[in-house]
């Protein structure tokens, strides 16, 4: 026991020592599609930090889009959302990927424009669109991945209506990729989530959440 115990603790020390100081956000790895039927579910408080590695498909023959949905609950008014999508760099390969995505819930807008999917009853909607492929986008490097990343469209409020919210990312160009989804601002790590990023961080400083070389 006290030798697993020293094991875990060297294993953690060599984390904090050659990840970067400032911690980002809790990183998950897409293990399945997160469907309008199943959402990936924030289980905990939206406030805390998470990055999705994701992947949006594109089917030529079915030329429906792919879209991922993630899902939670306010509880507690009023609350301060934030949301986000990036995009990896890799070489060019995503210059002409610029996913957008959507918060649907109670309170919001009616929508303004078709959109590739249904508004559930009683549900509004502010869509965040990125720019048309081909147009310049910001890039920054991101220490947390080690890479660099393009910077896409940002949500930042404050919702003042308790319920259920989703959160929609698509590709209105259908040319796929990797994505990110950010969902949170508070970068909090409670013991599970330290042990998530002391398992995937290696892996996405490896690549090993990309789909392309």
């Amino acid at each position: 026991m006290k030798r697993l115990r020293l094991f875990i603790f060297v294993i953690i020390s060599s984390f904090l020592f050659f990840m970067p100081t400032v911690l980002a956000h809790v990183p998950y790895l897409e293990r399945r599609d997160s469907t309008i039927e199943e959402p990936f579910k924030v289980r905990r408080s939206i406030t805390q930090s998470i990055a999705v590695y994701s992947w949006l498909e594109t089917d030529w023959v079915n030329p429906a889009t792919d879209i991922d949905v993630y899902q939670f609950n306010i509880q507690d008014k009023p609350l301060q959302i934030f949301l986000e999508v990036i995009v990896p760099v890799c070489d060019g390969f995503y210059a002409n990927f610029t996913p957008w995505f959507a918060l649907v819930g109670p309170g919001l807008p009616p929508p303004n424009q078709t959109l590739p999917f249904e508004i559930p009853e009683g549900c509004g909607v502010i869509i965040k669109a990125d720019a048309p492929p081909g147009s310049p986008r910001d890039q920054f490097y991101e220490l947390f991945g080690g890479k660099s990343y393009y910077q896409g469209p940002r949500f930042d409020e404050t919702i003042n209506i308790t319920g259920t919210y989703s959160v929609y990312y698509w590709d209105p160009y259908q040319k796929g990729g990797d994505y990110v989804a950010v969902l949170g601002y508070k970068e909090q790590f409670p013991p599970i989530d330290f042990l998530r990023a002391l398992i995937n961080t290696p892996l996405i400083r490896h690549d090993k959440e990309l789909h392309v070389p």
